[in-house]
């Protein structure tokens, strides 16, 4: 089968394509046909060797993909040959095929096409358990989006709004804010071009209830500071690649919290709760990801190049479905 492989750490294009060993299917796998797989922030530290968790070389990058079932394990139950879904995982999924535990799969949603289907599972998964168990937004919550034309923060800006907030982004360029605001974004603020504290207390004299920030760097601070007394500031990721240094006193004298996102820290009956609305959204076609690029799969090197300079907007899918395709921007809704 053919797959982008990271022969060794280092920046996106050291990524290649290769013809590799469709992988062995283990007791309780199913091997899926790969018909679309999501570029993620992640993927470029794990081909850098500057994630959390190390990964040895060689490897195939790759965390979200989405296709059709073509072979399941004899001990393995919940799914059949035909069957189309998604899944993550840490790595493997810029490839022709996967073997993956079926306990981490999902079912596709009638009319959900491959590329949405494997856009949606990690960005708006983090958006939503953010939204809803970490930041606990309501309607009528004034909400700061950083990072808003990136994956989760456009995520984050479509989802906040079909939770009833009224949503401030922030991002590095018009083509974001621009695609920001058809999700819902209510005010727009290009923090290169301003004080973005200044900036923010223009749009939010009375405060903000949360910020979510999965970008730190210098951003951080002065939306902390925006927040009214008892808002919450929740982080989720270094995108920057700065983590930022916030004064303590701050949290003191305003009365805030500051709160950190990981999947495993959400109670599980929220997590129940959040991922069966979340499925809904996206069967009902109330929440559809964002694509802002398509690249086939010998191109996965460019495609992790676009996340890893902040160029993306939304999420940056590579199709394995017609290796021949050259790269597209589809259409913004």
């Amino acid at each position: 089968m053919r797959a982008a492989v990271c022969p060794q750490h280092g920046p996106p294009d050291v990524v290649r394509l290769e013809d590799v060993p469709a992988p062995p299917l283990e007791s309780g796998q199913v091997r899926v046909q790969v018909g679309a797989a999501a570029v993620n922030f992640p993927d470029v530290l794990l081909v850098a060797d500057k994630y959390q968790i190390h990964v040895p070389v060689p490897f195939i990058p790759g965390s979200e993909f989405a296709g059709v079932v073509t072979e399941v394990a004899a001990d393995t139950d919940g799914f059949a040959v035909g069957d189309r879904v998604t899944g993550t995982g840490l790595f493997g999924a810029f490839a022709e095929q996967v073997c993956v535990p079926a306990t981490g799969l999902a079912r596709i949603p009638g009319g959900v096409d491959d590329g949405a289907a494997a856009a949606f599972g990690v960005a708006h998964r983090t958006a939503y358990h953010t939204l809803r168990s970490v930041a606990r937004i309501q309607p009528g919550d004034d909400v700061i989006v950083l990072g808003a034309g990136g994956g989760v923060g456009l995520a984050a800006v479509q989802l906040a709004t079909a939770l009833g907030a009224r949503v401030t982004a922030v991002a590095s360029s018009d083509e974001k804010l621009s695609t920001a605001a058809q999700y819902g974004a209510v005010s727009l603020i290009k923090h290169a071009r301003a004080d973005l504290r200044a900036a923010l207390r223009d749009a939010l004299p009375d405060g903000a209830d949360a910020v979510l920030d999965p970008v730190g760097g210098d951003l951080s601070e002065p939306a902390l500071r925006t927040l009214r007394r008892g808002g919450r500031f929740v982080t989720i990721g270094y995108a920057s690649g700065i983590i930022p240094r916030i004064p303590l006193n701050l949290v003191l004298v305003k009365g805030i919290q500051i709160l950190g996102f990981q999947f495993q820290d959400v109670a599980a009956d929220e997590f129940s709760r959040n991922e069966a609305e979340l499925r809904d959204l996206l069967a009902t076609g109330t929440v559809r990801p964002h694509i802002g690029a398509v690249y086939p799969l010998d191109q996965a090197a460019a495609a992790l190049q676009e996340v890893a300079a902040g160029k993306a907007v939304g999420k940056v899918v590579i199709e394995l479905r017609t290796p021949s395709a050259g790269r597209s921007t589809p259409a913004t809704p």
